[in-house]
């Protein structure tokens, strides 16, 4: 992947990030609906997309820019 593919995706899985943990953060209402979505262990997945994107960026401004060449 290139530079610009990996900035965008790991500014994707911030902003799942950020949803997930608010959506994650909002009070249980049993009486209204059940929570059928494991919004906090999405918020751990969409963070480790995110965390394994921004080594992956940072690899790529290393020496050498992950030329094909190396």
């Amino acid at each position: 992947m290139n530079i610009p593919v990996t900035a965008s995706l790991a500014a994707v899985f911030l902003a799942l990030t950020v949803f997930c943990g608010w959506r994650g953060a909002r009070g249980a209402r049993p009486v209204a609906a059940p929570r059928l979505v494991p919004w906090r262990f999405l918020m751990l997945l969409t963070f480790t997309g995110m965390v394994a994107m921004l080594v992956h960026l940072v690899t790529l401004l290393g020496p050498g820019g992950g030329s094909p060449g190396r």
